[in-house]
């Protein structure tokens, strides 16, 4: 017999989420309004979004946003899948340091990453700007790739690959064949969380960025701490719905991974 929740514990998921996700939706609200009175209603309007692209400097941000997420994004994924790859093969005695140092971008706060990656620029004179940034940004990502890898292979198990090996197929071939079809929807995935995160950053990027490569994020904190006004709450609402579009294409890709029961027969 299936045993009913407590009708407190929906309550508390209720106001749970109206705490959370009331303050996203006044931003996206007042993203419309015809006026630049907060809180003051007067009208619907698509202003401020036309405005926003007619903005030099939002589109500076916005062209140095998505160049440092998807450069970022590439070298992460790939370096994250060849290290969730190559720590799968390690004994129990190493693999769980090595877990653990993945692990570690993940854990420790923002600060301390920003503040520890600006010192070891300053201390190898690199200067600060766009490559920066992406340094700092394949740092953090990495990890978020190589653990969403990592899960996939763990739930894959070798059942497949030692039975390609066993019907003579190479490593090379095993791998192309049977190994990354299996994986690529985890990849696919960590990649997405990976763009999102480069996308949305703000912390480690306010430490690193240098003054020609300023992000959307530290763009819209530079302009907040004059007030809110309606362009930033529209440029926002557009960052909101690309990270929400983002993380349900990363959890389809995981979702659709999982549910693959069939696998095509080796080509050798």
């Amino acid at each position: 017999m299936k045993k009913k929740s407590h009708p407190l514990l929906g309550i508390h998921s209720l106001l749970l989420m109206i705490f959370i996700y009331v303050p996203i939706l006044l931003i996206v609200v007042y993203s419309f309004n015809n006026t630049r009175l907060s809180g003051d209603w007067k009208g619907f309007t698509f202003d401020w979004y036309i405005s926003l692209f007619k903005d030099r400097h939002v589109m500076e941000a916005l062209a140095n946003s998505l160049t440092v997420a998807v450069i970022s994004t590439i070298v992460a994924t790939l370096l994250g899948t060849l290290a969730a790859l190559s720590l799968r093969n390690l004994g129990k005695r190493f693999k769980g340091g090595m877990n653990g140092l993945m692990y570690l971008p993940v854990i420790i706060p923002d600060i301390i990453m920003g503040l520890s990656l600006l010192v070891l620029f300053n201390q190898m004179h690199i200067p600060l700007g766009k490559a920066t940034v992406i340094i700092a940004h394949i740092t953090f990502s990495m990890s978020y790739v190589y653990v969403v890898v990592t899960a996939r292979l763990a739930g894959m198990g070798r059942q497949l690959e030692e039975a390609a090996s066993d019907l003579g197929a190479s490593r090379w071939q095993t791998f192309r064949h049977v190994t990354l079809p299996q994986i690529s929807p985890g990849i696919i995935s960590g990649a997405l969380i990976a763009f999102t995160m480069s996308l949305d950053d703000f912390m480690v990027s306010f430490f690193v960025a240098g003054p020609s490569s300023t992000t959307l994020p530290i763009y819209i904190y530079g302009q907040v701490k004059r007030g809110i006004s309606p362009e930033i709450n529209a440029l926002c609402t557009l960052l909101i719905l690309v990270s929400v579009t983002l993380i349900l294409l990363a959890q389809f890709f995981l979702n659709r991974g999982k549910g693959q029961k069939k696998h095509k027969m080796l080509p050798i």
